[in-house]
């Protein structure tokens, strides 16, 4: 069985979620407090000298990461879990599910440890991602379907993203005001049946 290393609530959330809709079993190893020196961060840098987490070891030993990979890779086994090859919705979805990683993803790497990219203004790189952020998320609102899923009626990993990262910066309530669409897709996602330990698991019910 393939073992997944993460933090409840953090992006690892997003591979647990992936992997529970595909029905592909895991072993999960938290690895919380791994981004300060000691035991957590060792075990983590053991199999993943990038230290990050979502980490998959495979079960050929083999180690994946990157969110976005894990999906394609999920894909090839549950290819029902994204629109059909050659559809525009398809072309939607490797848009939007890159343009996550790429855009979104690092407001979070600076924001977070601003002090590791500027000692002499950490507060304002902060704000500056904050801000940022939210000019991304109002931009995606005019992507997204909602109806219920970011792309229509059938779900896909995309909506894995929207869950967990309606939990994060900017929080809750700033998404109701500003991006319903988007809030909407989360709770979806939150009603899904299969989901729901999961959810729980990473402190998002």
């Amino acid at each position: 069985m393939m073992k997944l290393y993460g933090v409840p609530g953090w992006g690892s959330a997003i591979s647990e979620m992936m992997l529970t809709l595909a029905n592909i079993p895991y072993h999960f190893i938290n690895v919380d407090g791994f981004d300060q020196p000691g035991a957590q961060r060792e075990k983590l840098l053991a199999i993943n000298p990038l230290c990050q987490v979502p980490t998959l070891l495979l079960a050929d030993g083999s180690v994946m990461t990157e969110s976005a990979a894990i999906a394609l890779m999920i894909l090839d086994e549950r290819p029902d879990l994204a629109p059909p090859a050659g559809t525009p919705q398809r072309r939607q979805f490797q848009r939007l599910l890159i343009w996550l990683v790429a855009n979104i993803y690092p407001t979070f790497t600076y924001a977070d440890y601003p002090e590791r990219w500027t000692a002499s203004a950490p507060d304002e790189l902060r704000e500056s991602c904050q801000q940022y952020r939210k000019s991304l998320y109002l931009w995606l609102e005019q992507q997204l379907a909602a109806a219920p899923y970011a792309l229509g009626g059938d779900i896909t990993l995309l909506d894995c993203y929207i869950a967990a990262m309606y939990s994060w910066g900017p929080r809750r309530e700033w998404f109701a005001a500003h991006t319903p669409k988007f809030a909407a897709v989360a709770q979806a996602v939150y009603r899904r049946t299969e989901l729901q330990q999961v959810l729980r698991d990473n402190n998002l019910l």
